[in-house]
């Protein structure tokens, strides 16, 4: 039985609202991204931040050329929005900064196996840099609970692939000394239909695995 400091019983009402206050004190706070429905410490915090630059350097490998453009069709964006919606901005961010370190210093992680400083540094490396606060706006988004329903995920995965472009774009037109319409041309209008469909993919799934999570943790 729970007393009063005094040493007097405490009263029914009173036991039941200090457990409930307990229990509040104790209980494991809601996720506001997926990787928060796991347990959480720092090393976890780095195996995710690694696991989101192995996405995005295996999905960089998924490359198609685009005749007479410098800039590669990859599935580098898709890795980028979906590992930044399921970490959130700081982890998701830390993801795109690790990926392109580990392939500054030589390992094959850009598109067709590519590496080094110079690919970061060309004409093409803006869309690379543009990952970075990409990852930040999606997860930022995502600790909103837009990536939670296709209607909401689908413009925000769309925005995300956009702020790569926002970099990426007059990097590639400054560097290769491109006009605008000529930018356009080789820099963004060809991506259109595949960065939709990349958008409707993580619009897809990370609504999916937000409901695997189940609705308690929603």
């Amino acid at each position: 039985m729970s007393v009063y400091p005094s040493g007097a019983p405490c009263p029914r009402g009173v036991r039941f609202w200090r457990l409930r206050l307990t229990l509040a004190a104790t209980a494991r706070p809601r996720p506001r991204v997926l990787a928060d429905a796991l347990t959480r410490s720092r090393a976890y915090d780095v195996a995710l931040a690694l696991g989101g630059a192995l996405l995005t350097a295996g999905l960089a490998q998924v490359s198609v050329s685009v005749p007479g453009s410098p800039v590669p069709i990859t599935g580098q964006s898709l890795g980028v929005i979906v590992a930044a919606a399921a970490l959130g901005p700081v982890r998701g961010m830390a993801a795109q900064l690790l990926y392109l370190l580990m392939g500054a210093v030589g390992l094959p992680f850009f598109a067709e196996g590519a590496s080094g400083l110079e690919r970061i540094l060309g004409a093409t490396g803006g869309y690379l840099v543009g990952f970075v606060p990409a990852a930040f706006l999606v997860g930022l988004a995502a600790q909103r609970g837009f990536d939670r329903r296709p209607w909401t995920a689908l413009p925000l995965f769309a925005v995300g692939q956009l702020a790569v472009f926002a970099v990426g774009l007059p990097w590639l037109a400054l560097s290769a000394r491109l006009g605008v319409a000529k930018a356009l041309g080789v820099g963004f209008t060809p991506f259109l239909p595949g960065g939709l469909l990349k958008a409707a993919i993580a619009a897809v799934l990370l609504p999916l695995a937000w409901r695997l999570v189940g609705p308690r943790k929603v």
